[in-house]
């Protein structure tokens, strides 16, 4: 009896040491497993209530980032020579999307599509350059295959100062436009939305493509905003193409589009 009571016990003791591994050697194996199998980088964007970024990355390579930005953002994201080898140590929270980019390279662009209907911009295209880097071709990431629409201004040259009888009358006139220092004025008075919208074409030097051609009469007084404020307070159914130079805090438009309102797309089906 004492001997089975032995042999049993001998079979437990074995069983146990067959399941336990030496102590220090699973701790010190687990401690690198989990740091092989840590992430380089944890990268997070929420689009409530405003879009904003989160990013922590140690020694992360930036192509690998980019990758997973434009994953989230569903946008393209291009990176110059340098970029493309580059590791990034950084950690910010809850950054606005320009904020947020500004500090992952030395140049930085993105060209948006603005819809007057809606609140927020949409990005086509984030640009990660090279500090001595070209700008990217304006039809990196635009779609140019509408036709462009454009009216002829007065270009003479030569022309001399404007009497006071002379700037009475240009006072008076139905529709003016003017674009200084970024800055647009539009006084209208009983003008059709696409005439307005190709006179702003023209004084800015982009293409303006006029897809709804009602003429309903429009009246408006602004004065010295952007482009983008102006063709809100314009219309909500007008599309405006724009870059955003982040490094030099500028903003240019490059296209504009008047799209067909629900009541005139109803109407042609």
């Amino acid at each position: 009896m004492a001997f089975a009571i032995l042999v049993c016990l001998g079979s437990t003791v074995s069983a146990l040491c067959q399941t336990s591994p030496t102590p220090g050697t699973n701790t010190k194996q687990t401690a690198k497993e989990a740091k092989a199998t840590k992430p380089a980088f944890v990268l997070k964007v929420k689009t409530t209530p405003i879009l904003n970024i989160s990013l922590k990355a140690e020694k992360a390579k930036m192509s690998e980032v980019a990758h997973e930005l434009s994953k989230q953002l569903k946008t393209p994201v291009f990176l110059g020579p340098e970029r493309q080898n580059e590791t990034i140590t950084i950690d910010f929270s809850e950054l606005t999307l320009e904020p947020a980019l500004q500090l992952l390279s030395p140049a930085v662009y993105v060209d948006y599509e603005i819809d007057t209907g809606s609140p927020q911009p949409k990005a086509l295209g984030i640009y990660f350059f090279d500090a001595n880097q070209s700008e990217p071709p304006l039809t990196q990431v635009l779609n140019g295959s509408t036709q462009s629409l454009l009216i002829e201004g007065n270009t003479e040259d030569g022309v001399e100062s404007q009497t006071d009888e002379e700037k009475k009358k240009t006072e008076e006139e139905p529709l003016r436009v003017s674009f200084d220092n970024s800055s647009l004025s539009v006084k209208a008075k009983k003008q059709p939305l696409p005439l307005v919208l190709l006179r702003i074409g023209e004084e800015i030097g982009i293409p303006v493509d006029i897809q709804d051609d009602n003429m309903t009469l429009i009246d408006a007084d602004i004065s010295k905003v952007s482009v983008e404020d102006a063709v809100r307070q314009l219309s909500p159914h007008i599309r405006l193409f724009l870059r955003a130079d982040l490094t030099r805090a500028e903003r240019r438009a490059l296209r504009m589009v008047l799209t067909p309102s629900p009541k005139t797309a109803q109407q042609n089906p």
